[in-house]
């Protein structure tokens, strides 16, 4: 009797256990997705080297590499407007090849600067239609220098021809940019190759482009020459306490082509393309890091 009373508290226990609902799995938390990462194009000045920055572009291009944000100082800013308006890295070699010095040849007395710098901002203002800073496809920030202050300034609004001209107008050269009651001078020197303000813009991952050579070593042949020449060693000076905090350095090879040779042109851009090549492996590896 016994032995029957445990067979039925044995059978009761069992069903008892059958019918218990299972406990709920614990709730997965859902794995947020990495957010993308935000590339940055520091383009650095270099009067006539920066066609550089359009062989740069080119073989980014090709490998794929689109930045999110340009930020460019002096010719950086100049190559790097018309890049942010939309114009690919053929489209860039096909104008530059074709743009003639004398486009921006627009001499004045000598007050303040050899070349008002009117026909800089025309020519810019046209190949980017008429869009100020902020209608561009692309996040552009323009780096000039407030001529009172002596501080940075960042232009992310506005006029884009007027902008650049002001981060292009390197003093003696080019006369000073009057905005909104503030003169401008060129953004080299403060911030030769602009990765600092690209940091500043939230960018996770900058590719700086340094196209500044060093010292000539064929005597200068004019007075703007002189001018450039010695902006040109400051910069470099300049620029050993921001490239540091890029991510990677192109250096396209240009010590041999002059500040205000527009004639190797085709070279500038083939000397881009190839620094490009030379540093793809390292900066693909690091990029893939990040994503």
């Amino acid at each position: 009797m016994k032995t029957f009373g445990l067979r039925c508290l044995l059978v009761v226990t069992a069903f008892l256990a059958a019918c218990a609902t299972p406990p709920k799995p614990a709730p997965v938390a859902p794995v947020q997705p990495k957010p993308p990462v935000k590339i940055a194009l520091a383009l650095g000045g270099g009067a006539a080297r920066g066609f550089a920055h359009v062989g740069v572009i080119k073989a980014l291009e090709a490998q794929g590499i689109v930045p999110d944000m340009v930020v460019g100082t002096s010719a950086g800013a100049v190559v790097g407007a018309l890049y942010a308006a939309g114009h690919s890295g053929f489209d860039l070699q096909k104008l530059v090849l074709q743009v003639e010095e004398s486009q921006f040849s627009d001499w004045s007395l000598p007050d303040r600067g050899v070349f008002k710098g009117e026909a800089l901002q025309n020519f810019v203002n046209q190949a980017v239609g008429q869009r100020p800073l902020e209608k561009l496809g692309k996040l552009l920030a323009v780096v000039a220098t407030d001529l009172q202050s002596g501080e940075a300034v960042i232009f992310r609004t506005g006029n884009t021809g007027m902008a650049v001209r002001a981060s292009s107008s390197v003093p003696g050269v080019f006369q000073p940019v009057a905005i909104n009651g503030r003169e401008y001078v060129d953004g080299g020197l403060v911030s030769p190759v602009p990765v600092q303000a690209a940091r500043s813009l939230g960018a996770d991952f900058v590719i700086a482009v340094d196209i500044s050579a060093k010292p000539q070593h064929g005597k200068t042949q004019s007075t703007i020459d002189v001018l450039l020449q010695t902006f040109s060693i400051m910069a470099q000076t300049i620029s050993k306490q921001e490239l540091p905090a890029a991510d990677i350095v192109i250096r396209p090879y240009t010590p041999e082509l002059r500040a205000t040779d527009f004639q190797d042109r085709h070279l500038a851009v083939l000397e881009g393309e190839k620094a490009v090549a030379a540093v793809l492996v390292e900066l693909k590896a690091r990029l893939a890091r990040l994503r």
